[in-house]
């Protein structure tokens, strides 16, 4: 807005969140989703989603998983579904898997994943975490919310102002210790405390309400 202002500061102006992304398809069970992934029903599961680059944090989200692989809590069988290209060499992730000791903790779909298969893997989740290391925004967060899956990411960039914490999801600092805290909180409340808060918050995010913003704008 302060931006804008620069460029026009008498026209009318009004912040509105972009519309969710709606191309992907419709939400679908979750046994639906992990019957097509060949996921346990009964098995707790994280998603890292998107491309794996360096500041995505993906190294610290796999530390994360050794600190829990380690406890003596339920949480130590659950398991990190990791469906995303590599766009940096992989033999660093290889490498720090085996020796973390987690690869059976681990569902790898490192392939090209088509637009058509993205809803199994958000809806196969019972959380979305995004343990970026810097970020502005990110796309996998819209996707999120337009599947109802809860979030955990890190305090960095923008990403905290659209994941009210403790209400659509956890705000981490980015490592893996606080990473780590934040999945053993998260399954502690359970995916239920906070689902209602998340399809409140998505309200802010659909077309109508662009539409009605411009309509708004319009007759100024």
């Amino acid at each position: 807005m302060t931006d804008l202002k620069v460029f026009a500061p008498t026209k009318p102006a009004k912040l509105v969140p972009h519309p969710l992304y709606d191309n992907f398809g419709e939400k679908i069970t979750k046994e639906a989703a992990r019957k097509r992934l060949a996921i346990d029903n009964n098995q707790k599961v994280l998603l890292f989603f998107g491309f794996i680059r360096k500041y995505k944090g993906l190294d610290l989200l796999l530390d994360a998983m050794k600190i829990l692989k380690d406890s003596n809590l339920p949480i130590a069988n659950c398991k990190l579904l990791i469906a995303g290209e590599f766009y940096e060499d992989r033999k660093q992730y290889d490498e720090q898997i085996e020796k973390s000791g987690i690869k059976n903790n681990l569902i790898l779909h490192t392939d090209f994943i088509a637009d058509s298969e993205v809803k199994y893997f958000l809806c196969a989740a019972d959380v979305v975490v995004q343990p970026y290391r810097n970020a502005t925004q990110s796309g996998v967060t819209p996707l999120a919310y337009h599947f109802e899956k809860p979030m955990i990411v890190t305090n960095v960039g923008g990403l905290p102002a659209l994941v009210p914490d403790n209400k659509v999801g956890l705000i981490a600092e980015p490592n893996a210790q606080s990473i780590a805290d934040k999945i053993i909180e998260y399954f502690t409340k359970g995916e239920n405390y906070f689902l209602p808060h998340l399809i409140q918050e998505k309200k802010k995010f659909s077309w109508a309400k662009m539409t009605e913003s411009i309509t708004q704008i319009a007759q100024l």
